[in-house]
């Protein structure tokens, strides 16, 4: 099997050899094991299941959340095919044959297709042999992108006859890892981490107080910076302003946010990636997943990520050559403000009861189209409400979708404080991570490098000789280290109030964890110690 691993990959495929982590994944796939690859941006994950799924007898069903990521994926091979919403119904129906024929061994579709009850039937008919989780961080709601339509990704399994489920991702800390094998119910899953380190790409951070002088200093960057490159920025509106405000300069730049239309963002995509006609995307989030432009030479942050998971995500766009790369935050302390915003957004307690009394007083399943249509919430309020309630044991998820409460009327207070006590935690996990993100820009003594692979869990010994500080002489020098108390990097830990964490950071006397359920937490190691606060969690 290992020949054939190395004909395929080199035949259909064009590997020379394997990366670091792709044999030991595709192994354990085709030994019919649950498998979680946790590989950094750019490591080749997709390899896994393209070589795989040439391996295994049936098709392999590829769950990926947005169309260009899905087209990139698909993009001049015969035997794969995208199912969205963009497809014509004669197209939808073509891809179902094709599929249940032989003649497809890839389907790609996003996690919305699969709650419809008839791609699953046509599914069932192409005897699928893998299905494939992309961009698994997305099902657990720790995750930095969590999407709520990934959490019925378990049932879809057993409805496809629960094949082998490869999960996918470059960005998972200790808790989001736990998650993706709970929340889709992986058995006895192979666990493969590689390190999350990117040694080509330089990391740095400008900091300024006057936010013209922010803007100035990020537009002569790039007019400076060799092509092509990524700006990231907050809102929809600083897109089209970054862009417009380069172009002047003579920089070949576009705009590109969730806002514009479908076929304005396949161009800003194609010319950028295929056409060279685009130099500069000055993007939000929207563009990233499926963004695998080899030489992109920089990503530079005008607005601060809503977290060390996302800025390392966006930033390993850069430098997939392996050549030389750079990601430089512009940053000023109030940029935090927009972050902090977006992270108290919560479904409050009062949403969580209309939910449930709705659901209480019909007493019957119902579509949540119409709990939409009565209590004119947002998809995704209402979507994670229901998730809650049924975490609560109030309500139950029919196969066909369909919600209704299966608590007693006199357990519907208990249900909905649990509810909001548990949605509560998981935003200010969500604080939490913007307070990471704070300390990882305004962080003066150590190495960016150890900061940030501490982060997830990995020890470094620094200087990386890769990031601002190291080059000013003060990552060797800093106070970041990998043991203190006999508390490691990477070890799991106890708490009696905070629950289960692991260690992410070690500064002089100061640890920081990161706690399942409550998010990042500074301790202090002596403190630790004296009291017993925490309890090794070793082997777990």
């Amino acid at each position: 099997m290992t020949d054939r691993i190395d004909e395929i990959a080199l035949e259909r495929f064009g590997f020379a050899t394997l990366r670091p982590g792709q044999r030991e994944a595709i192994e354990a796939v085709l030994e019919g094991r649950d498998t979680v690859a946790i590989m950094s941006t750019g490591s080749g994950k997709t390899a896994i299941y393209q070589i795989a799924g040439q391996l295994l007898e049936g098709a392999t069903v590829v769950v990926s959340p947005l169309i260009a990521l899905q087209r990139d994926q698909v993009e001049g091979e015969d035997d794969a095919a995208v199912l969205n919403s963009t497809l014509s119904r004669s197209a939808r129906e073509a891809v179902f044959e094709e599929a249940s024929d032989g003649e497809l061994e890839y389907v790609l579709l996003a996690p919305e297709q699969l709650a419809k009850e008839a791609v699953l039937d046509r599914l069932r008919e192409a005897d699928v042999s893998l299905l494939v989780v992309d961009e698994a961080h997305c099902v657990s709601e720790w995750g930095h992108d969590f999407r709520p339509d990934y959490l019925a990704l378990a049932d879809v399994a057993e409805r496809l006859g629960r094949p082998p489920i490869l999960a996918l991702t470059a960005t998972a800390t200790p808790p989001v890892r736990e998650d993706v094998v709970e929340v889709l119910g992986l058995c006895d899953p192979a666990i493969v981490i590689r390190g999350f380190d990117r040694p080509n790409i330089h990391l740095a951070v400008e900091h300024f107080r006057d936010a013209d002088d922010k803007r100035r200093a990020l537009l002569d960057a790039v007019v400076a910076a060799e092509p092509p490159g990524i700006v990231y920025v907050a809102t929809k509106k600083a897109t089209e302003e970054v862009a417009a405000e380069l172009r002047e300069r003579g920089v070949r730049a576009e705009a590109y946010h969730g806002g514009l239309g479908a076929r304005r963002r396949d161009e800003v995509h194609e010319a950028f990636m295929q056409d060279g006609t685009v130099d500069v995307v000055v993007a939000t989030i929207a563009f990233g997943m499926g963004v695998d432009k080899p030489d992109v030479r920089w990503v530079f942050h005008h607005d601060v990520s809503a977290s060390v998971d996302a800025y390392y995500q966006e930033v390993g766009r850069a430098g997939r050559d392996g050549e030389p790369a750079r990601a430089v935050l512009f940053y000023r302390p109030e940029d935090l403000g927009l972050r902090r915003f977006f992270a108290g957004g919560v479904v409050d307690r009062a949403a969580m009861e209309r939910v449930a009394r709705v659901l209480a007083v019909a007493g019957r399943p119902v579509d949540p189209a119409d709990v939409l249509a009565e209590l004119d919430l947002s998809k995704t309020k209402l979507a994670t409400a229901v998730h809650r309630l049924e975490e609560a044991g109030f309500l139950e998820v029919g196969d066909d979708g369909r919600v209704r409460a299966i608590g007693r009327e006199d357990d519907l207070d208990g249900a909905v404080e649990q509810a909001a006590r548990a949605e509560e935690d998981r935003h200010a996990f969500d604080r939490s991570r913007v307070e990471m993100m704070r300390a990882y820009a305004e962080e003066r003594r150590g190495c960016r490098r150890a900061f940030v692979l501490g982060y997830f869990g990995e020890a470094f010994d620094p200087p990386c000789g890769a990031c601002d500080l190291c080059d000013e002489g003060l990552g060797e020098d800093g106070p970041a280290s990998e043991e203190a108390m006999g508390f490691a990097v990477g070890q799991r830990v106890d708490h009696g109030a905070w629950g289960a964490g692991t260690i992410g950071r070690i500064e002089g006397d100061q640890l920081t964890v990161v706690f399942d359920s409550v998010g990042y937490k500074t301790l202090d190691a002596g403190l630790v110690a004296e009291r017993g606060l925490l309890e090794r969690l070793d082997g777990c």
